[in-house]
């Protein structure tokens, strides 16, 4: 094998024996056998062919399908075998949401539902099935975000959160409904077969409803033109989604995205519903065929929630004929706000005494203590997120000024609990 250099390079210097190459330009030069030399460029170029004819088992080539950055098989397609049934989905859900009985039971249904539509695609001929989406309605904090989270990563799919107060109508500044698609592109690595299968969840979906019964006769900027938008999205369309964003890279290519198999869930506080639901369960005709008023549980009202009332809150009713499946989230009790403290696998005191452990510290919690955090919650009423806030404020100067070297136990008392808050207050 000869030497082949490159016109210009001096013909003393040693050469790529493939590309010519000299190893002054070549990142690296691997030497072999009588005076052959191959650059590490070559050898690059070589290893993609391997890969890419499937020489070399157990890889993907860099163009194969799950794109840049695909991490193998992290969102390989659910099998039947690996389908759970919806009491098995609840048990998982048990061990990082406290409470939500309901809306549980609501989820694992409507979840096992979809994933066995698609598993179910060429062997149901005669009936079409159609999809589940989802819309929680309750407080601030009760958990709504978690428990989309949390499905997703039961089932090992791409999953991403969307601020609808975000979306604008098209036309307008601001992120386009087909945002929410790029979205989950990127958490799905750019892999379009596991996006199509992947949860998006769409959060404050109550900050889009119009703000008059009458239909809007013009353009708007986020209200009721942001809900019509959705609509073919939500129902299952080829929609051209920018990889990198809206309107910044105009000269980007478009992906093309179904989503006739992407699970939609919207959350909600919708704050003041309760008031209709119960104009509408206290209304009385009158006459001889008058019912009489219903008795309700005035402490949980959310639990009487039907698509009329997110009708009359604002939502357009071609939107609310796309999510199907209508759940509440129950307020926190006292009850609930303890457990959520210590009981789940992602507790808030967990996470707390883990970061100290790193440090060798044995970070303890008296108690009183804890009980004095949910009162505090309580009082601010900011559900399970008030939690934190109220958790991070008494620890603050205990992860500041704890001395790391030498390890030992750290107890938080009542009285030092009490002196954070009061001074934050």
């Amino acid at each position: 094998m000869t030497q082949r250099s490159r016109k210009g390079a001096d013909h003393s210097e040693q050469c790529c024996s493939f590309c010519g190459t000299p190893a002054s330009e070549a990142p690296l030069m691997f030497n072999g056998g009588d005076g052959a030399s191959i650059c590490s460029s070559c050898i690059e170029h070589g290893y993609g062919l391997l890969l890419e004819h499937d020489i070399i088992a157990g890889a993907k080539p860099r163009n194969a399908k799950g794109g840049k950055g695909s991490k193998g098989n992290k969102f390989e397609p659910i099998t039947r075998e690996d389908l759970m049934r919806p009491a098995e989905i609840k048990s998982f859900l048990d061990q990082y949401v406290i409470g939500q009985d309901a809306a549980k039971r609501y989820m694992s249904v409507a979840v096992y539902n979809h994933y066995k539509r698609l598993l179910s695609k060429g062997k149901t001929e005669d009936v079409e099935l159609d999809k589940s989406n989802i819309v929680l309605v309750g407080p601030t904090g009760t958990g709504k975000t978690l428990m989309a989270r949390t499905i997703a990563r039961l089932l090992r799919v791409p999953f991403s959160i969307v601020d609808a107060t975000a979306l604008t109508q098209a036309g307008y500044v601001g992120e386009d409904v087909e945002s929410i698609l790029s979205r989950l592109l990127q958490a799905a690595d750019y892999d379009v077969e596991a996006a199509e299968r992947g949860i998006i969840f769409i959060d404050e979906v109550d900050k889009i409803a119009r703000n008059g019964d009458n239909p809007s006769i013009t353009r708007d900027v986020s209200g009721e033109g942001v809900q019509q938008a959705l609509l073919k999205i939500l129902e299952g369309t080829v929609v051209n989604v920018p990889p990198q964003g809206g309107r910044k890279h105009p000269d980007q290519q478009y992906i093309q995205v179904n989503t006739s198999n992407i699970l939609f869930i919207c959350g909600g506080a919708f704050d003041g519903i309760e008031k209709k639901i119960a104009m509408r369960m206290n209304t009385n005709a009158i006459g001889y065929g008058a019912k009489t008023k219903q008795r309700i549980d005035e402490s949980n009202i959310m639990q009487y929630i039907q698509p009329q009332d997110l009708r009359s809150f604002g939502l357009i009713p071609e939107l609310i004929g796309r999510l199907p499946v209508l759940t509440y989230m129950e307020p926190l009790e006292r009850k609930a706000l303890r457990s959520i403290l210590t009981e789940p696998k992602n507790s808030i005191i967990r996470q707390y005494q883990c970061l100290m452990s790193l440090d060798d510290i044995n970070l303890v919690f008296d108690d009183d203590v804890l009980d004095y955090i949910v009162d505090k919650a309580l009082e601010f009423k900011l559900g399970a997120r008030g939690l934190r806030s109220i958790c991070e404020t008494i620890m603050m100067d205990v992860m500041f000024d704890m001395n790391t070297s030498d390890g030992g136990e750290f107890r938080i008392t009542l009285d030092y609990a009490k002196s954070k808050i009061d001074r934050a207050v």
